[in-house]
């Protein structure tokens, strides 16, 4: 195919993509949704955040594989420094589907450029997905159901295009209400001192913990991984206008607590509080009033992911900027462990504990207990409902 999506007008673009790959086995019918997942030279990386929160956790989706031909042959979770997964990393779409003996159900798009469109080369291998007779999940900014091309292409193929990050009509949208104040149970947002540091990953591996013991947990995702991984409850919050940003995290927690009555409630976090691009930890602080918050920090980041100019803001910083900006408290650090050994990350813990005075722990290389205990220490009367005592 041409790398340019617009070498060929609508019409005969759907001309060219209008029967099946030839060649190609017919789409999965599983009871499970089966999917490939798209990273083309960002697995493992900032931009790749989506494939990599799916490679560790999906509740929606059984990933089949991933696209990154950089790092092709090899296991995505070795590729990630982890236990191995048998989740094999191929060239190319067609590939993975050779490899498979199928064609998956869904393509997942596991990318999230700060650009939050496609490139000319993107837009061929998505449609090419989509000629191939999969659905595709889509959590860029850009709504793929909007553009003429992808929507001829997905109502001739018959497949579904998802819009992961559209928000609800804005006649449907909420402003903040105080409803809040109505959920009794503990809610604690994870947040960071960066963007892509790992607070999903990190409020992920607590509610399965928390839950692994006997106290339940709902999570509250708050961007597009979040909800393509399977979050019940959510909101992509940087799509949503301003205004509704706070009334629109109320009512996912509200929801939440009204329809499973559960004994803590973890909200995700976005951006950071003090970063200079991103105001969703605002809205977040505002919408769902924590009780506590947990800081995820990346102790080697010097500098902002996407701001190479922007220095990184302390732990310390951070904490006081959250607790001044609401009434909270942050009960606990996490730590991101990216180009740091064993031995960097448990002085870091031992430091920062020492110098703020809270527990502090890696949710992906120390024991989820340490995440727990975290927790029941900040309301104790959360452990009369553990199974199992917390070391």
């Amino acid at each position: 195919m041409s790398a340019s999506p617009t070498t060929l007008p609508v019409d005969a673009r759907a001309q060219t993509l209008g029967a099946t790959v030839a060649g190609d086995p017919q789409p999965s019918r599983s009871s499970t949704a089966t999917a490939i997942v798209y990273c083309e030279a960002n697995f493992g990386a900032m931009d790749g955040k989506t494939a990599n929160g799916l490679v560790r956790h999906s509740e929606k989706y059984e990933i089949c594989s991933i696209i990154d031909s950089t790092q092709a042959g090899t296991d995505a979770g070795v590729a990630l420094g982890e236990r191995a997964n048998r989740i094999p990393i191929h060239t190319s779409v067609p590939a993975a589907i050779a490899a498979l003996g199928q064609v998956p159900d869904f393509f997942i798009f596991g990318m999230a450029p700060s650009s939050g469109v496609l490139s000319n080369e993107e837009r061929e291998i998505v449609l090419d997905a989509i000629a191939r007779g999969m659905n595709v999940v889509n959590g860029l900014h850009e709504f793929l159901n909007d553009d003429p091309e992808f929507a001829a292409a997905a109502a001739m193929h018959d497949v579904e295009i998802l819009d992961v990050r559209r928000p609800r009509a804005k006649k449907d949208l909420q402003m903040f209400s105080g409803r809040i104040a109505s959920v009794t149970c503990p809610r604690i947002a994870v947040l960071g001192t960066d963007g892509a540091i790992g607070k999903r990953t990190t409020a992920t591996i607590l509610a399965q913990a928390l839950n692994d013991q006997g106290i339940k947990t709902v999570l509250i995702g708050t961007g597009q991984t979040g909800l393509i991984q399977g979050a019940r409850y959510g909101v992509a919050l940087d799509a949503i206008p301003c205004q509704f940003c706070s009334g629109e995290m109320e009512r996912a927690i509200v929801d939440a607590f009204d329809a499973e009555h559960p004994d803590v409630i973890i909200i995700e976090g976005q951006g950071a509080l003090s970063h200079p691009a991103y105001l969703t930890s605002s809205f977040i602080l505002r919408g769902s009033r924590p009780q506590a918050v947990i800081l995820q920090h990346a102790p080697a980041r010097a500098v902002l992911g996407d701001f190479p100019d922007v220095a990184m803001p302390t732990p310390q910083s951070e904490i006081n900027l959250i607790e001044t900006f609401a009434d909270t408290k942050v009960i606990g650090l996490t730590i991101n462990h990216e180009n740091m050994s064993d031995a960097d990350v448990t002085g870091a813990i031992d430091g920062f504990e020492a110098t703020l005075g809270i527990p502090a722990t890696d949710a992906l290389t120390r024991s989820p207990a340490r995440l727990v205990a975290m927790v029941t220490d900040a309301f104790p009367e959360l452990r009369e409902l553990l199974t199992s005592p917390t070391p």
